[in-house]
């Protein structure tokens, strides 16, 4: 009895103590293999600003051609010649988002169940090739400041990404994480228009970019996450 109580916390702690600050601060030089070094925070970076913004801009443009119907509330947003340039029947509409994806930035990732024993959910490549630089994925979530509370959405909670600034963001799509962002979303709204996307935490995001939270980044400079 004893012995399987002590294992269940035993689990239990090992998926809590990362974000537990004095085992945090005792074991910091315990993992240089995955601990990432940086010596000034405006240096770090992968890709310039411009790059990561004009291919972002790029893809939802292409998306919002593809989802018109759906979307009216963005459009009213823009003005009227951007409207109508949206709304112009040249422009290609195209299957789904994973083929708009495909077809700007030559790849698409989407989010299964992993072929390997006790593998979990991870992101795969299932179209085209990704290449060195390409941005993969966007990490979605409830963001929260160095001094505000997150104990009680932590808990049991894999999703938590801490920043290098010490910020975190809270990406699981379940239990109370995802109560939360709901209703900071609800809280956010600007009377009919939607500042924030929910769709992120369905099985069919919106933006086909918003699976980060699933993506492995400790792995030894293959992947980096940008902020």
């Amino acid at each position: 009895m004893i012995k399987t109580l002590f294992k269940a916390f035993e689990v239990r702690w090992k998926s809590y103590r990362h974000r537990f600050v004095p085992w945090i601060a005792l074991n910091l030089q315990r993992n240089e293999r995955t601990l990432r070094q940086v010596k000034d925070r405006s240096k770090d970076k992968i890709l310039p600003d411009k790059e990561v913004l004009a291919s972002l801009v790029c893809l939802f443009s292409e998306l919002l051609r593809n989802d018109l119907r759906n979307q009216s509330e963005v459009l009213q947003l823009l003005p009227a010649r951007s409207q109508q340039i949206y709304s112009s029947d040249e422009h290609k509409q195209y299957c789904d988002s994973c083929a708009v994806m495909r077809k700007i930035l030559g790849f698409c990732i989407e989010r299964k169940r992993s072929s390997l024993q006790h593998g979990g959910t991870g992101v795969f490549v299932t179209r085209g090739h990704v290449q060195r630089g390409n941005i993969v994925a966007m990490y979605p979530g409830t963001i929260y400041q160095v001094d505000e509370p997150i104990f009680f959405q932590s808990i049991q909670n894999p999703f938590v990404f801490r920043c290098i600034d010490g910020m975190l963001i809270d990406g699981n799509d379940k239990a109370i994480s995802k109560i939360v962002y709901r209703s900071c979303s609800g809280r956010d709204r600007l009377g009919p228009f939607h500042l924030s996307d929910c769709s992120w935490l369905t099985s069919n995001p919106v933006n086909p970019l918003a699976v980060g939270q699933y993506v492995n980044n400790c792995s030894n400079g293959k992947c980096a996450i940008m902020i």
